[in-house]
């Protein structure tokens, strides 16, 4: 019998406009993910270029899935063993979406593109299929971050029998809504946790982006009874570790 899903959620800082910087937080999280056997490692929402949703950001940073220079960091990220999910800003035709990738070993296995946008991503059009994707026995899909907020969302990938839903956010905000927000997300998550009966994993930056900006995150863990099992400390760049079970093991 295969052994359950081993996945890691990363809290990383915010790396605005510096791909290289981010490529190299992801490699330094594989280095600690090697030690504990882990299968693959969740990153946030925008993680490669940055969540910054201006039109000289976007044309600048946006990448085509299919174009050479994506290909070159394809190649570049084929020495880590974990499969990776990350946000990137895509490109298609004269189209911009807000985008999590699954690679493994370098090449891509899919991807999903935000399906619910808030009102400050009008320069994104809006993805509409929920890809599912299996590894080691354990079926998974994705939200990203506001896409939680909307039952249908989640229950579009538990309907494919997935026992994970992967949930890259982004939460640098303003401070008062930070303040806010900080202990409403896993509210939310859980009720779809609760609804789905799957695991949800989410992870976030953190850090200040300036006086006015600060993400607390949170990075964590939440099972199936809409309990959060594990969680990186809020301010605090770091990585939670869970062992997802397949659909005919036992969590409890």
């Amino acid at each position: 019998m295969r052994g359950p899903l081993r996945v890691g959620a990363c809290q990383t800082p915010e790396f605005l406009g510096d791909v290289e910087a981010s490529l190299a937080c992801m490699a330094d999280f594989a280095r600690q993910a090697d030690a504990d056997c882990i299968d693959l490692l969740l990153f946030p929402e925008c993680f490669l270029q940055g969540y910054l949703v201006e039109q000289e950001h976007l044309r600048r940073y946006a990448l085509n899935l299919r174009s050479a220079g994506f290909a070159s960091l394809l190649q570049g990220l084929a020495s880590i063993k974990q499969a990776l999910v990350f946000g990137v800003i895509e490109e298609r035709e004269g189209r911009y979406f807000n985008t999590a990738v699954v690679v493994s070993r370098g090449e891509l296995l899919g991807f999903y593109r935000k399906t619910h946008l808030v009102a400050g991503e009008s320069l994104f059009d809006k993805g509409s299929a929920y890809p599912v994707f299996d590894m080691r026995g354990v079926r998974f899909g994705i939200n990203i971050c506001y896409d939680t907020q909307f039952a249908q969302a989640a229950a579009a990938v538990a309907e494919q029998g997935a026992q994970l839903l992967l949930v890259p956010a982004q939460n640098m905000m303003r401070r008062d809504n930070a303040n806010r927000w900080k202990d409403l997300h896993h509210r939310i998550r859980a009720e779809r946790a609760r609804e789905t009966g799957m695991w949800l994993m989410s992870a976030d930056v953190t850090g200040e982006r300036d006086e006015h900006r600060i993400g607390y995150g949170p990075t964590s863990v939440i099972n199936p009874q809409g309990e959060v099992v594990a969680q990186v400390p809020l301010m605090t760049k770091g990585m939670v570790v869970a062992d997802i079970p397949g659909p005919c093991s036992d969590y409890s």
